[in-house]
C-alpha cells in the first residue's frame, strides 16, 4: 500500500516540497536524499490533498494557467 507524502527540503537557503509515493515515511524521505543528496530533509508528513489542491508545489503548477 502506497500513500503521497510531503517532503520538505532544504538546499542552501532555498527551502521546497515534494510530493513522493512512498510505503512509509522513512522511503519517502530517502527517495528525496538520493534525487537531491545536497539536500537537508526537513520534515515528511503525509499529503494533504485538500491544502495541496489550494496551495499547489511549484512542480504541478501549470505554466498555461499563470
Amino acid at each position: 500500500m502506497t500513500i503521497d507524502y510531503a517532503v520538505g527540503i532544504r538546499i542552501g537557503k532555498r527551502t521546497d516540497q515534494m510530493a513522493v509515493e512512498a510505503e512509509d515515511a522513512l522511503i519517502a524521505a530517502l527517495k528525496v536524499k538520493t534525487a537531491h543528496p545536497e539536500a537537508a530533509i526537513t520534515y515528511v508528513r503525509k499529503r494533504n490533498v485538500r491544502g495541496d489542491r489550494r496551495h499547489p508545489h511549484a512542480s504541478e503548477i501549470d505554466e498555461r494557467s499563470a
